[in-house]
């Protein structure tokens, strides 16, 4: 159903009071109302210090407002200790953590589970950290690229009796649970639709290396192009790290070649979006010169102009359903009974937006005179 604009505004209203009538309000209601990101919502009411006085008190006033009750000490007294979960992270894209972190908070406050929310950049400092989380009371993990897919981290968690569920595909085995989505079949329906569309000159640019997502995606790439008899030019594979300013240093390395792509995929929406302003940078109309598409459909796919043809991978969904599975596993493992591994893949969806076309006359022409 079609909604008009004044319709589209007036039920959402009705919505939220309606919900706000009937279940307790969530840490994402405290962020709007008090004009902050969960992420300084969960600071807060952990104790954190380093958040400014006036954001502090904002958040406090919202807390009271809404009745917003982060932690039943009640429950604690009468013998139910709270669990406790820790949720790493070491991700470049802002966008990408802003979906990440929200499913985890929004899924933990729901289940008055404490999470805690901690950056991470190297694996060594992980290690570290995740020896004085669980000497602190961290009963689980949630472990997104690059610690999921390093063996250390896990078998750590694992001896020290904790829980790990990891977000996304990973080297390292023995975790708690996974959820992820199919990468690869991702990356092939993606490449195909560009095909589809008469592209056969296709740049990709792949993400980190050090990440199983990053080679499955490429994996998925040359396949589709494999099947579509296309072959592919190893100067149209441009290096990245999943970062914007990545993102632009491949587009120009794709788009400085004596026949550039008539389009581009890029792993993320960051490194994409960053390809769109390079190309605008050469004068180039995205999508009439140039088609360019994504992966993951953060926020960032629907703020640029054009907006990201791109794929849709669940995030909150991800992360709320590894704060389930730590839960789970936890309840089981409180009854002495061997913990269950459970993997889940999650359904993604191709996005098409604005930012993708048929090659253009001129590409066309440019490309049938090469081939003379």
């Amino acid at each position: 159903m079609i909604m008009t604009a004044s319709e589209h505004t007036a039920k959402p209203d009705r919505k939220r009071s309606a919900r706000r009538k009937n279940t307790a309000p969530t840490i994402a209601d405290v962020a709007h109302e008090a004009q902050c990101s969960p992420m300084t919502v969960s600071r807060v009411i952990n104790g954190e210090s380093n958040v400014r006085d006036g954001t502090r008190e904002q958040v406090l006033n919202a807390i009271h407002k809404l009745n917003y009750i982060p932690n039943r000490a009640a429950r604690s007294l009468a013998g139910g200790a709270q669990l406790r979960i820790a949720l790493l992270f070491d991700n470049p894209s802002a966008s990408y953590l802003s979906e990440f972190l929200m499913g985890a908070l929004e899924e933990a406050s729901r289940r008055d589970i404490h999470l805690m929310v901690q950056s991470c950049e190297t694996v060594p400092e992980g290690e570290e950290l995740i020896r004085k989380l669980i000497d602190g009371g961290i009963e689980g993990f949630i472990l997104p690229p690059p610690l999921c897919d390093d063996q250390r981290v896990l078998n750590q968690i694992r001896t020290s009796g904790g829980i790990a569920v990891a977000v996304g595909p990973g080297r390292a085995d023995g975790s708690h649970g996974a959820v992820l989505i199919d990468e690869f079949q991702a990356a092939y329906d993606m490449t195909r639709h560009i095909v589809g569309l008469g592209h056969e000159r296709i740049g990709f640019i792949v993400g980190n290396p050090d990440q199983v997502a990053s080679e499955q995606r490429l994996d998925g790439f040359r396949s589709a192009m494999a099947d579509a008899g296309i072959d592919v030019d190893d100067a149209l594979i441009a290096q990245g790290q999943f970062t914007y300013r990545s993102g632009m240093m491949a587009a120009e390395r794709l788009l400085d070649l004596e026949q550039r792509p008539t389009a581009i995929f890029a792993s993320n929406d960051d490194m994409a979006a960053a390809a769109v302003a390079m190309a605008h940078r050469r004068h180039l109309d995205v999508p009439n010169d140039i088609t360019v598409c994504g992966f993951d459909d953060t926020e960032l796919a629907s703020s640029i102009w054009p907006e990201l043809t791109t794929i849709r991978q669940p995030i909150r969904a991800m992360t709320a359903k590894a704060v389930d599975m730590i839960a789970k596993a936890h309840k089981v493992k409180s009854r002495s009974v061997r913990t269950p591994t459970e993997q889940m893949t999650l359904p993604y969806e191709l996005i098409r937006r604005n930012s993708d076309a048929p090659p253009s006359l001129v590409s066309s022409f440019t490309k049938r005179a090469n081939k003379k």
